[in-house]
């Protein structure tokens, strides 16, 4: 059989064995078979679409909102690659408080500290294409960049630095690797079902896969790794109730739950620069350095949140609107503006002659969501084209979240003023609401949990399903919690330690 194999194609009701099962080919599933290229352990890598993005596999994504309103189909791609097909690269690790149980966040806590996964980012780096790291080396970035770079004023603001990968393609850049390794195997518009497992629902037996055009299949393994992303990982657990009505897994009826985002608000603030000098070029653009992009991000200290019981957040900025002197304002919000920096020219020392206005530095957020039962990923009443029961979606956001919004903005307003930036405008009001509109970064946590109990997660420290022998997770479903940080790094760097627990097991 060839390595790559459409589904569609092969004989109705055909079985297939290996060792390594991996349902899901975006960066969790592609990253996990490549560990496994080369060796004596036999890998059928799953993938739902094609090498090409299919609007009829596109639509399988559709579901149910019935909390926040989200784009469900088009916030993750069903083709070879997945989401990294539309990842925008940015990289950086969780921060250290991410993984620590903290008293004023409820169900906080991984059951491991970021020192776990230190030698697994060093690994995702590579694999993302932005290695050697340097996320928080300010000396390698004001000695590389030209520029001096200010030290934060406040003590509750934290410099970091975002790495942009070109961004990887998963199945573009490593299709190669996966088609020479001899012992792999990527069956394409291959979905997946349902999950068998024993009459006593100890071990996944078999993988129930159907086809568009009426076809099934089975597969067997050893082990089975679900990759599938943070909504469809919880989904095929959900509707895998042949044993358990209420699901595989689910004895504790957590998957599905604790549904997080990174929630993401425009608008929220603005600052007015009268001296673009004050603002260092990584502070405001990408920068390529050393064969690398990076950029500036502003994160609250470990010591704020913990002093102000606060989530975490990370802010990133870029120049906007640039008024001359002699412009007339279009509307009374350029004319605040204007307004705003007449008056932060004296205070910020102006300008040279001749030099604009100023400028404005428009700023971006995405913000850490406390993890929340009610928050959820469930099954719906609808049906897909395979007769399979679509999600439905109840995104929450809570009251911590929206103070931790609100409390963050203003900090990083008296930062920049601190620092003699400029001056900032909150346009986010405190009134116990949070705005009409509320967008996603496509960052889909927590649904199948980790935790060492498996009454308050769904897989324990290994990625294994909780009573499930052979059963393991792979994705951003897997985060305790959201942090801050774009998930795709720490998503490889599980997959990578993944990988490395199971090539242990397989070689037994």
């Amino acid at each position: 059989m060839r390595v790559f194999a459409d589904a569609r194609e092969l004989p109705d009701s055909s079985t297939l064995d290996a060792d390594l099962a991996i349902i899901g080919a975006g960066p969790a599933g592609i990253t996990v078979a490549r560990q496994f290229a080369g060796t004596g352990t036999r890998v059928c890598l799953v993938e739902a679409g094609g090498l090409e993005r299919d609007e009829q596999d596109q639509a399988m994504y559709d579901g149910e909102c019935v909390g926040i309103d989200y784009p469900l189909r088009e916030s993750r791609l069903r083709y070879f690659g997945g989401s990294s097909n539309h990842w925008g690269g940015f990289c950086r690790p969780l921060d250290g408080i991410d993984f620590a149980r903290r008293d004023w966040v409820p169900h906080s806590g991984w059951p491991f500290d970021r020192d776990v996964l230190t030698p697994y980012y060093a690994k995702a780096c590579e694999l993302v294409e932005i290695a050697p790291a340097r996320f928080a080396d300010r000396d390698y970035w004001q000695r590389a960049g030209g520029e001096q770079l200010p030290q934060p004023a406040t003590g509750r603001i934290q410099m970091r630095y975002v790495h942009f990968s070109p961004p990887t393609r998963f199945g573009q850049r490593y299709r190669a690797d996966l088609e020479g390794a001899g012992n792999l195997q990527v069956l394409l518009h291959a979905n997946v079902a349902c999950i068998h497992a024993s009459a006593d629902g100890r071990a996944v037996t078999s993988l129930d896969i159907r086809t568009r055009n009426g076809r099934s299949h089975r597969l067997r393994a050893r082990c089975f790794v679900l990759a599938s992303g943070g909504l469809e990982n919880p989904r095929l657990l959900l509707l895998s109730d042949s044993v358990n009505p209420a699901g595989l897994g689910n004895d504790h009826d957590l998957v599905g739950r604790f549904f997080m985002e990174h929630p993401h608000l425009s608008k929220f603030a603005e600052a007015v620069v009268a001296d673009l000098r004050r603002l260092p070029r990584i502070y405001r653009q990408q920068m390529l350095i050393d064969g690398r992009h990076g950029q500036a991000a502003f994160n609250p200290s470990e010591h704020w949140l913990r002093e102000q019981r606060l989530l975490n957040a990370t802010f990133m900025g870029g120049i906007g609107t640039t008024y001359a002197s002699d412009d007339v304002a279009s509307d009374d919000r350029a004319g605040q503006r204007q307004r705003m920096l007449r008056a932060a020219r004296p205070w910020l020392g102006g300008g040279a002659p001749g030099a604009p206005l100023g400028h404005v530095f428009s700023l971006g957020c995405a913000c850490e969501q406390a993890p929340d039962p009610d928050s959820r990923v469930s099954l719906a009443d609808d049906t897909d084209a395979l007769g399979l029961r679509r999600l439905r979606l109840d995104w929450r956001l809570g009251e911590l979240d929206r103070r931790s919004m609100v409390a963050h903005v203003r900090s990083l307003a008296q930062e920049l003023g601190a620092l003699g930036v400029g001056r900032t405008q909150v346009r986010i009001a405190d009134d116990g609401r949070w705005p009409p509109r509320v967008d996603g970064g496509n960052h889909h946590m927590g649904t199948t949990r980790m935790h060492s109990d498996p009454r308050q997660g769904v897989v324990d420290a290994d990625c294994r399903v909780h009573g499930v022998d052979n059963l393991y997770v792979a994705g951003s479903s897997l985060f305790p919690t959201s942090g801050a940080a774009n998930p795709t790094l720490t998503i490889v760097a599980l997959a990578l330690r993944l990988a490395d627990h199971l090539s242990g097991r397989l070689a037994q």
